[in-house]
């Protein structure tokens, strides 16, 4: 039975809570709620001071491809989905000494594997193709493989994405199956494929697993690759430069290929779109490749807001992230030490170095061509490389110039924001550093923070450092938002600083799971540390 008592109670906490609003609607507007803006650039000469690396590229690429002997190259600066800058020069064709220009088109050899995981995705979005069903169930000639043990899986979509379907690295061969027909690419695939290790164990370059990926999106879309490429992601794209076929290129646009052979260039004669073509035979030009490199910067950061292109933005983030682990390695010259450890995306490798967070990139090689997209997807940056020269070799000249954009000091990854709620707890926890009360430590704590500690000993332990500090701390506006809802701050006190650090946890309206107060030297950085240190 209700006591009067705790009658009157419910009925002024009815009286006071509005009818209408639920507590998790409210908490997800206004002051509580979790949803953060988008990752931001925050230097407003970015993009001119970047500019100013550009003379420094253009002496690194001279210098390279005089040195390789390059017939004909291009290579470019891709800044926000501008091609902000490009060099292209050299023969273009040795019978008649016609000159490189930005028009020009070169066959980019493997970096067509990522037109074909963007096939795959796209197809994978309108529920036509499951990436973890076995491939046979698009490619019927793969039925019958005999695989290497009895306990290994059958090869899925998504192991041929990220070469991991046990098949042989192939490039040599790989090389020259470009003009392989239909007819004599299903015999292969009839008769057998050696298996190098079990699907689904390791990573292994694979060519043949790419080929496997154009028969699926021919099956399955009822139309040729090259088709389907062209007609749903190639034109809608604009990139109207682009081809699988090189006949399809008039002459006067074509950049030969050739092999330094004995000190002279020889021709080499290109290679016919076949069955293989999707793994390494599109040719595209300098400005429709930076439209692709653009394409794949769009997807950054997350966000609201209308999506273009013929993919989803989280489809095309999906491919440039880790999928499956290709190793890790350290060098430690002198008192650098360089690290690089990462894997392959859907069609794309993807690693991380002492320096950069995220380097998304492929390379490509075939006889008589060599080329390179690389870029930044957190910093919105990106170079392309093309070259006349069998297996041209562009990745040091790639990261060269990347290097000489970071020297500038504005290649900068964009700024997690905080969102509405972490902004209103650094507000609060600033008001019970300086000033402990028990209603306002529960009113911002999560169920496990006194569990894990006591507020009794979280407050005798954050007045110690305070006092040491000289108590009466400030907010010195200085904020490193971690992500939307973990953040670190600046505390100025009368004789030192305090670093404070907080993460909310998964609940609604986020309250904090975890709370740090440091004492700072006036002179250290809030920043997290390098990724390699000595």
């Amino acid at each position: 039975m209700t006591t009067p008592r705790r009658f009157v109670t419910l009925l002024l906490a009815a009286l006071l809570l509005p009818p209408t609003v639920s507590t998790s609607t409210a908490a997800q507007s206004g002051a509580l709620s979790s949803l953060a803006p988008p990752a931001q650039f925050t230097n407003p000469d970015r993009l001119a001071t970047l500019r100013t690396a550009f003379p420094a590229i253009d002496s690194l690429v001279r210098r390279f491809v005089a040195q390789r002997r390059v017939p004909g190259y291009a290579f470019g600066v891709i800044v926000d989905g501008r091609l902000e800058h490009i060099i292209a020069d050299g023969i273009r064709d040795l019978a008649t000494g016609a000159r490189i220009d930005t028009g020009t088109v070169f066959r980019i050899a493997s970096m067509s594997k990522s037109f074909a995981a963007v096939a795959i995705l796209q197809l994978r979005d309108e529920g036509r193709i499951e990436l973890d069903l076995p491939a046979e169930t698009y490619v019927p000639e793969l039925a019958s493989l005999q695989y290497a043990t009895s306990d290994a899986p059958r090869i899925t979509v998504r192991q041929l994405l990220t070469h991991s379907a046990g098949l042989p690295e192939d490039n040599p061969w790989g090389d020259q199956q470009l003009d392989a027909t239909e007819e004599a690419f299903s015999e292969m695939m009839r008769r057998g494929l050696p298996f190098s290790t079990v699907p689904g164990t390791q990573y292994e370059y694979s060519n043949f697993g790419f080929a496997i990926l154009g028969r699926i999106v021919a099956n399955v879309s009822g139309v040729p690759y090259a088709q389907y490429l062209r007609e749903r992601i190639l034109q809608p794209l604009g990139m109207t430069s682009t081809t699988l076929e090189s006949s399809d290129v008039d002459a006067s646009r074509l950049a030969y290929g050739y092999r330094l052979q004995d000190g002279k260039w020889l021709l080499e004669p290109p290679l016919a779109d076949g069955a293989f073509g999707v793994m390494g035979g599109m040719l595209t030009t300098p400005a429709d490749l930076a439209t692709w490199v653009s394409y794949m910067l769009d997807a950054w950061p997350a966000r609201d807001g209308s999506e273009r292109g013929p993919v989803r933005r989280a489809s095309v983030r999906e491919m440039q992230q880790v999928q499956r682990f290709s190793g890790a390695s350290a060098d430690a010259r002198g008192d650098a030490l360089t690290l690089n450890a990462g894997g392959y995306g859907y069609g794309l490798r993807v690693v991380q170095t002492c320096d950069l967070r995220t380097l998304v990139s492929h390379t490509g090689g075939l006889p008589g061509y060599g080329s390179i997209m690389s870029w930044l997807p957190e910093h919105g940056v990106g170079v392309i490389g093309l070259g006349s020269l069998t297996y041209t070799g562009w990745t040091a000249t790639a990261n060269e110039a990347i290097s000489r954009l970071r020297a500038t000091g504005a290649l900068e990854p964009r700024q997690p924001q905080a969102s509405p709620v972490l902004l209103t707890r650094r507000e609060q926890v600033t008001r019970l550093i300086n000033q402990w009360t028990p209603a306002l430590a529960d009113s911002l704590a999560a169920m496990n923070l006194f569990r894990d500690e006591s507020a009794e000993r979280r407050a005798s332990q954050i007045a110690s450092v305070r006092d040491a500090a000289g108590g009466a701390c400030a907010d010195t506006g200085e904020f490193i938002a971690e992500n939307a809802l973990r953040g670190t701050w600046r505390l100025r006190c009368a004789t030192g600083d305090l670093a404070v650090r907080i993460t909310l946890a998964p609940t609604v309206p986020a309250q904090v799971q975890f709370l740090s107060v440091q004492a700072l030297a006036r002179d250290d950085s809030l920043a997290p540390a390098p990724v390699c240190r000595r």
